[in-house]
């Protein structure tokens, strides 16, 4: 469970260095006001809402995601092939909607990529849940 959850760290880590670098480039472009972002209250371009958005995602779901991993690592659960499974197909999901929502951020493959992550830590929790109340 710490690879997939290490994965998730690295792919918050990178939308976040995007989303700085779209910043920077509004910025050095004239197309955003440095205080504009204190707030967030201006006009932006839409790459940089749509990279600000997406790693403020990075905040949300996968939280449940993070909490599934270490509990399922606390019942000695994490060698198994099922919640291996989930957790990478999450992380794979979660990259795709990332990519999906800064480049070219069609909603309807992004809400396909985001309802699939959903429905995997759904899953996961449903796994624990079994888990959990096999081992009592």
């Amino acid at each position: 469970m710490l690879l997939p959850m290490f994965a998730m760290v690295c792919l918050t880590f990178f939308v976040g260095l995007v989303a700085v670098r779209c910043r920077i480039l509004s910025v050095k472009s004239g197309s955003s006001k440095v205080k504009a972002f204190k707030l967030m209250d201006g006009d932006f371009p839409e790459n940089v809402i749509a990279s600000t958005r997406c790693f403020n995602n990075q905040f949300e779901v996968p939280v449940l995601f993070y909490v599934a991993c270490l509990a399922l690592m606390l019942f000695e659960q994490s060698d198994s092939s099922i919640a291996s499974v989930l957790a990478w197909l999450f992380v794979g999901l979660r990259t795709i909607h990332a990519y999906i929502h800064i480049t070219y951020n069609h909603i309807l493959h992004r809400i396909i990529a985001f309802w699939s992550s959903f429905l995997v830590v759904m899953a996961m929790w449903l796994y624990l849940l079994t888990v959990v109340y096999s081992i009592q």
